[in-house]
């Protein structure tokens, strides 16, 4: 794509997810995963009219940045008053809907864990404004301590893409997990200071050293799973558990690339079937594609590493895929076939996250 074709593009699809997230962000402060009722969502695609926390909250970091200042506290008045159960035990599950209600119960830990960095994010310049969540950040930080014990969850957990369990009593725990909450717990404390919280995140941090078996691999207990996992972007970016040129990251990152990107797209993990493809309330899953949001993923950890090249090489790979499109799709697929969620929100806002990485270290240039 030329330059001035490039920046055109960029800008249009910025402002098409402000619009998103207005279409995402319900009345009662929900955020949904994609706005499946709209006429723009393919019929023949999975439902998706949930609240994930996680994409949440990524959306509400989005927001930040975008300058859109009203879905925010929205969203953490959702969360504190409407996500079932979150008050009697301070830990947020796979996904709702939008009532609050449980649609899925299994305990995804670094759906609490990104909570609490979306609330330090939006209110870490103005940290008195936060006052009226003290009890959302209490809740959940003192909720992912109450079921963590020396190195694993005591509860069965489920790994983000809600596709593998860990289990306590194997001493369990996936990678991106424990990256979610380490962050999370150091963000609740920047906000409300507890020693507690820090010495739980230091106990997730060093049973997560050992998560390094030659790269990072997926989960660790008794018995590992040692393959790798595109989620392990995650430790550089959001999460900062890890710097971007320390070894052990490059070389997962070099896993992820040996293993895990086909012509130029990012995948999630090798094998995966999942396509979101519908069929008479059947799952296809017909091979899946690469994932937008990784791509964008990837850009930033090369932006951060101060790579313009592959920063660029990453980003722009999505914008050509969909040069026809105004939405950014939860899969690309190499053939005409397939047909994945569009738009989904966490896609378009990483693409903001992503844009402004390059644009912060002035690689669009």
């Amino acid at each position: 794509m030329e330059k001035l074709k490039k920046s055109n593009k960029i800008k249009k699809l910025t402002e098409i997810t402000k619009v998103i997230i207005q279409d995402c962000a319900l009345e009662n402060g929900g955020i949904v995963a994609a706005n499946s009722i709209k006429n723009y969502y393919p019929a023949n695609a999975k439902n998706y009219f949930y609240v994930w926390p996680r994409d949440a909250s990524f959306t509400c970091i989005a927001s930040d940045l975008l300058g859109l200042d009203h879905v925010q506290k929205g969203f953490f008045n959702w969360c504190l008053n409407r996500a079932e159960g979150f008050r009697t035990c301070g830990i947020f599950f796979e996904k709702y809907y939008p009532n609050g209600l449980k649609a899925a119960g299994n305990f995804q830990p670094d759906q609490t864990g990104s909570v609490l960095f979306a609330l330090w994010h939006h209110y870490k310049n103005n940290i008195n404004e936060v006052l009226e969540f003290h009890n959302l950040i209490k809740l959940a930080a003192n909720g992912i301590c109450n079921v963590w014990e020396k190195d694993h969850f005591t509860l069965v957990t489920s790994d983000l893409w809600e596709e593998r369990f860990c289990f306590p009593d194997l001493n369990e725990n996936f990678t991106y997990s424990l990256g979610a909450c380490i962050k999370g717990l150091k963000c609740a404390n920047e906000l409300i200071p507890n020693r507690r919280w820090l010495d739980t995140a230091t106990e997730m941090k060093h049973r997560l050293d050992e998560h390094f078996m030659g790269y990072f691999i997926r989960s660790y207990g008794e018995i590992p799973d040692k393959r790798i996992d595109a989620s392990i972007i995650g430790l550089i970016y959001p999460f900062e558990v890890f710097d971007a040129d320390d070894p052990r990251i490059v070389a997962s990152m070099n896993e992820i690339e040996k293993k895990l990107i086909t012509n130029g797209g990012v995948h999630r993990y090798e094998h995966d079937e999942y396509d979101g493809w519908m069929y008479e309330m059947l799952h296809r899953k017909k091979g899946a594609g690469a994932w937008p949001l990784l791509n964008f993923w990837m850009s930033i950890y090369y932006s951060i590493k101060g790579d313009k090249e592959n920063a660029k090489r990453y980003f722009y790979w999505v914008l050509e895929k969909i040069e026809n499109s105004d939405y950014i799709p939860e899969q690309i697929f190499e053939n005409d076939l397939q047909v994945s969620v569009s738009p989904l929100l966490w896609s378009h806002t990483m693409f903001v996250l992503a844009s402004r990485h390059l644009e912060a270290r002035a690689f669009f240039v």
